[in-house]
């Protein structure tokens, strides 16, 4: 019988919103409910273990019946994932001459941390133990970096690995009679054969539409807003579904008090602009606590506030990143696009692949056969989408050659 594929919600926003007691909330509830449950954070200045109140390490720990929690940790992951690769990088920077210890933190290359964090995803996905795999991602740029990591890294690796991996093999013999310089034997190139397998997978678990969702967390604040507008339109670029919005520390009505007078006519405008902004997309609110969100008791309350309507493991909105439509004898690749600005939209050709760039997020699109035979004339922003038009070429002209005198 095959494994069921767990349900995986990511929540991410602005630092300081209050995204990880939102992710352990959900996850408290989601084992309340009877659903096996595992919460990783994958920030480096990690508060899960401070929200639940426990100590956490690098592999999911008991919390309470059916929830495990876990906070990872950079050195243990890329020991587990990664540790073939970074051994020979190691080895190479002492042969330069560097010091041992020196060598080992130089050798956790940018962004191999988060990968190793995102590896954990496929793990928990895989794994047939848990039902729900709920992740507390780091501040919003770093989870853009993160979530389109797996498809970038992969492209890289694909070009490159073949070539690197077969000038190897042909230098390695002759290089070992001049230099005592470490070369990647074959295990470290299957090591990272490994890694692009995983990486697609990754890929594919983490745009899985009926599965994987993302939640963003807000307050009712100018500045948190925007950058909730720019994370959606990223996050749509780069195929993940947005099926809630959690605005968090409202002040409730029936707060008293001149203060909260005042914080509730300054909220009340961008509440309106949330919703607005954001329709149809499901809007769950949390009321502003008067003590610290801290311990299994209070993070209950903020389940149940969160979730009054619906519960955590739902998917709340279904749609499709984006869709390819049939008009005029040719087709339009439409992407949901609706807080994007026209001067920050621009795409490039290549073959069979589309360079698509919205603000400061770029991805390669491979296109299906039916729309590479097609030429593209441009773009357009219309409905709140990114419409790119395809037609059919033009048939080549015929050459008519003159009779020879």
């Amino acid at each position: 019988m095959a494994k069921r594929s767990p349900r995986i919600l990511l929540y991410t926003g602005k630092g300081g919103v209050g995204k990880t007691s939102v992710a352990a909330a959900a996850a408290l509830r989601c084992a309340d409910a009877g659903l096996r449950t595992v919460v990783l954070s994958t920030d480096t200045a990690h508060s899960l273990g401070d929200s639940l109140d426990t100590q956490l390490g690098p592999v999911p720990k008991p919390v309470v019946d059916n929830l495990w929690a876990q906070e990872c940790d950079v050195y243990y992951n890329l020991e587990t994932y990664w540790g073939t690769v970074q051994n020979w990088v190691e080895a190479v920077l002492t042969w330069r001459g560097m010091d041992n210890v020196l060598a080992e933190e130089i050798a956790v290359f940018p962004g191999m941390e988060e990968l190793a964090n995102l590896l954990w995803v496929n793990r928990h996905a895989s794994s047939g133990e848990y039902d729900v795999v709920v992740v507390d991602c780091a501040p919003t740029g770093e989870t853009l970096r993160l979530l389109a990591f797996p498809e970038v890294g992969r492209w890289w690796l694909d070009k490159l690995l073949p070539i690197n991996r077969h000038l190897a093999r042909m230098v390695r013999p002759m290089a070992r009679r001049v230099t005592d310089l470490p070369l990647p034997e074959d295990d470290v190139f299957e090591a990272m054969t490994d890694l692009v397998d995983e990486l697609q997978q990754l890929h594919d678990t983490l745009t899985a539409s009926n599965t994987t969702t993302v939640r963003l967390v807000v307050n009712p604040e100018r500045m948190v807003i925007r950058e909730a507008q720019r994370s959606y339109t990223y996050l749509t670029l780069y195929d993940h579904i947005t099926d809630a919005v959690v605005v968090n520390r409202v002040v409730s009505d029936e707060a008293e008090g001149r203060f909260a007078e005042q914080r509730r006519a300054t909220q009340a405008p961008y509440l309106r602009d949330i919703h607005s902004m954001f329709d149809p997309i499901p809007i769950l609110r949390i009321h502003q606590f008067p003590e610290e969100v801290v311990g299994l008791k209070r993070l209950r309350r903020m389940g149940a506030q969160m979730h009054a309507t619906c519960e955590p493991a739902d998917r709340l909105i279904d749609y499709k990143p984006y869709e390819i439509v049939e008009v005029d004898g040719g087709f339009e690749f439409r992407i949901p696009a609706p807080f994007l600005d026209k001067s920050d939209a621009s795409l490039i050709r290549r073959g069979d692949e589309l360079v698509v760039r919205m603000g400061a997020a770029r991805r390669n699109i491979v296109l299906p056969r039916v729309l590479a035979r097609m030429t593209h004339g441009g773009a357009r922003l219309e409905d709140g989408q990114l419409r790119i038009r395809f037609s059919p070429r033009e048939p080549a002209a015929a050459t008519v050659r003159s009779p020879r005198a």
